[in-house]
This record gives C-alpha cells, structure tokens and sequence, in this order.
C-alpha cells in the first residue's frame, strides 16, 4: 500500500495555537497562505484579525473585512459553518471555524495533509495529526476506494457519512475531504480556472459583482518536489502576535 508522503502531489499543513484570550489557526498549500486570529474573553470573539500572504485571486484578500464582520461579537460557540460561508473566502471562513472550536485547548494540534497526483485514476489520501489521529484514503475514478465503509461516494457526498464517525474523527475526516477536493486545483490547467465568472457564487471571490473583476494571480508550489516547510515563514510571524 503506496503512503502519499512517499508520491509526487499535494501538501497541507494546517497549524492551531491556543493562548490565553486568543488562538491562530494557520494553513499553507499548493494555492494558498493564511491564518486566522481569533481573539476572545472566554465567551464572545472580541478581534478577528486574517492574514492573506498567498491567494489565488486578487480579490481574496478583501474577504478579510467580511470575515470580521461575519464573526466580530459572536460566542465562541456560534463560529460554525453555518454563517456566511459563501459570502466569505470558505479558507478563511473555515479556519475561523477551526480556531474557535479550539480557543480552550491547552496545547497546540496539527495536520499534515498529503494528496497523491492521480495515477491511472487512483489516488492515495493520507491525515496525520499531531494528536495521533491518522487516516489513510484511496480514491479510484472519483470514487472513495477506502474506507470500506465510504467505498463508492464522491468526496463531495461525504457529509453523512463523516457525520456517522466517531466524534474524535469527524474534524480530521472533514479536514482531509476539504484539502482533497482543493488538491484537484493542483492538476489542472491554471486558463481551466481562471475565468471566475464562470464558476459558482461558492466563495467571496465568486459573487457576481467580485467575478468579473477578479484577476488569477497563478502563484503555485510544489511542497513535494521541495525541502521548504508549510507555514515556515507565516508560523513565526503569527505567533508572535498571539
């Protein structure tokens, strides 16, 4: 059984550091740079706060200002996905999410992500967690291969089946179903994604009056044909502002 480590493709790190009255959620990829500060008395957030250092359109990073407003005020407990989501960068909006569900953790969790290119349709899909959670995916022509229990689905039909796992599953499996989705972006021609006007209003980008506007920036790295670390340059910095 191939280990997608060990395979050319797809790299996510995704990193959450709790403090006292704040937490930062962090991700880098392919495609994307960014984190999400969450600040808060216990209860309520009290500061959003997003940094956007790799998107991969130009108006991305207005979606900054959306997000303190979709979750400035609100109690910890109501930062779901619930809210907003399309009217918000869903990267964004989804750390947000991450980051509050964590605010009262005492250490810190990550998520290692890899993705396999596809190879005569098949690809390996793998979650490795600081915590000890690993899940280990294959996907043939579309279809989850593995897990028995999922064989046959799409990853885009995956929510009742994740929703029937084990509670201490649930976040990992949403979490490898969302980077391998995005990791499809790696594979395919950049003028094949460039046009966001033809896509579905699914993001901040996406809305009508965003798509004719938006410009591709093109910014892509191969994590798995280089030494360089996830989240080696943004990690620091944002720990230092926690």
């Amino acid at each position: 059984m191939d280990k997608a480590q060990s395979l050319p493709g797809y790299r996510r790190r995704i990193l959450i550091e709790p403090r006292h009255g704040a937490v930062a959620a962090m991700l880098e990829d392919d495609m994307h740079c960014l984190a999400v500060i969450l600040r808060h008395d216990g209860v309520r957030v009290t500061a959003v706060e997003a940094d956007t250092q790799r998107m991969p359109w130009t108006t991305c990073p207005e979606a900054a200002a959306k997000l303190v407003e979709t979750f400035l005020g609100q109690p910890l407990a109501e930062v779901t996905a619930r809210r907003d989501k399309k009217q918000n960068c869903t990267h964004l909006h989804d750390l947000a999410v991450l980051a509050a569900a964590h605010a009262q953790d005492e250490n810190s969790l990550e998520y290692r992500i890899t993705v396999s290119d596809p190879v005569a349709g098949r690809r390996v899909l793998e979650l490795a967690g600081s915590d000890g959670m690993n899940l280990h995916w294959e996907e043939q022509d579309g279809l989850i291969a593995l897990p028995i229990s999922a064989a046959g689905q799409h990853l885009m039909a995956l929510r009742d089946w994740i929703a029937s796992l084990p509670e201490e599953e649930r976040e990992a499996s949403r979490l490898l179903q969302w980077a391998s989705l995005v990791a499809h972006g790696r594979t395919m021609p950049l003028e094949e994604q460039s046009d966001a006007a033809s896509l579905p209003p699914n993001c901040y980008t996406f809305q009508p009056e965003r798509a004719i506007i938006a410009d591709r920036v093109g910014e892509r790295f191969d994590f798995s044909e280089s030494t360089r670390e996830p989240l080696a340059d943004l990690a620091p910095a944002v720990l230092s502002r926690l």
